[in-house]
């Protein structure tokens, strides 16, 4: 399966969706600088919730902020924006797609453009032999916490994205100009339904689970953890994290993403929770959604892979021993 980007070139499912071949780009040489505006967000989020949620607590507050925050965790940052927007996993009507990409937003932690631009310059990065610090999470994680809730990465020579089909959505520049002012509906809502404790629980609450959450996970998914494969090359291998399964709607199957990143299906083996992926198989059999992509559809990516119980791999993927494995989509799917 192949995805037609805006010039017309297809591309496979594999490949980093939005970001186009750029000559002498490199991910390891940059600087890391403040980033003002996630760094007062996530801040802001999390100062608020330690200050005001020991005053506005009750148990339907707090029973409201945690379904919204995994209603949101599901709908909208693992379907909306990771499955659907960046790596289009699969289709649906135009309007459900606005719908999840809206939750996308009103999960928090970014507007849909800088989210496609954070996720697949890390996803090139740690693709290519060698990346920065920044993009591998090889920072203590206190010091990879400040690097990547309140700062950025500046490279001295970045890719070039290709993101016009998104730039030319009037829908997608409104949620990149509005995304923080996506809560104001949401927390005028839960004031009506119960006063402040439901405001905190239900937007300050939620928003620091989220943000802090996702980088736990994405900073253990590159340091340790179980793996099924390696990918060939790649300076970045990438990790599961069991534990977090549920909680990520199946986006902690991490080391299953960077051996088919193009898959809707994250959790390839049994036990393997995915809400995400079972939420698009409901709305597959409701007809709303379709040309989902699955391991055994990214034809020649087992090749790609190393096996990492039956090879013997170096701490460098390029050097692993190169006898292609026998496919593990198949045998993770069966």
């Amino acid at each position: 399966m192949t995805r037609v980007l805006n010039h017309g070139r297809s591309r496979g499912r594999c490949e980093v969706n939005w970001i186009a071949e750029t000559k002498g780009a490199d991910p390891s040489s940059g600087r890391v600088e403040w980033d003002p505006i996630h760094s007062l967000w996530n801040g802001g989020m999390l100062i608020a919730s330690l200050l005001l949620a020991p005053f506005f607590t009750t148990p339907s507050a707090v029973a409201v902020g945690m379904i919204l925050t995994g209603g949101m965790v599901l709908l909208g940052h693992s379907v909306g924006f990771h499955r659907l927007l960046i790596h289009g996993s699969f289709e649906t009507t135009p309007l459900l797609r606005h719908f999840l990409i809206w939750c996308g937003a009103v999960a928090g932690m970014s507007g849909p453009i800088w989210i496609v631009k954070t996720h697949d310059l890390r996803d090139w990065a740690q693709r290519q032999s060698s990346c920065h610090d920044y993009l591998a999470h090889r920072k203590p994680m206190l010091a990879d916490a400040w690097w990547q809730l309140h700062c950025t990465l500046k490279l001295d020579r970045p890719p070039q994205y290709d993101l016009a089909r998104l730039e030319n959505s009037r829908f997608i520049r409104w949620l990149e100009k509005t995304w923080m002012l996506q809560q104001l509906p949401l927390a005028a809502l839960l004031y009506w339904m119960g006063g402040w404790p439901f405001v905190v629980w239900g937007v300050f609450v939620r928003i620091a689970l989220t943000v802090h959450g996702h980088w736990l996970v994405g900073h253990i998914a590159h340091r340790r953890g179980p793996q099924s494969w390696e990918v060939r090359g790649a300076g970045v291998q990438a990790h599961d994290v069991p534990w977090a399964g549920i909680l990520t709607m199946g986006e902690a199957w991490h080391n299953n993403h960077h051996a088919y990143p193009g898959s809707a299906r994250i959790g390839l083996k049994p036990g393997q929770s995915d809400w995400g992926y079972c939420f698009i198989q409901m709305l597959a059999k409701l007809g709303l959604a379709w040309k989902i992509c699955l391991p055994e559809d990214m034809k020649g990516r087992a090749a790609e892979l190393v096996s990492v119980g039956a090879t013997v791999t170096s701490s460098h993927p390029q050097q692993s021993a190169q006898q292609p494995r026998p496919g593990p989509a198949e045998s993770a799917l069966k």
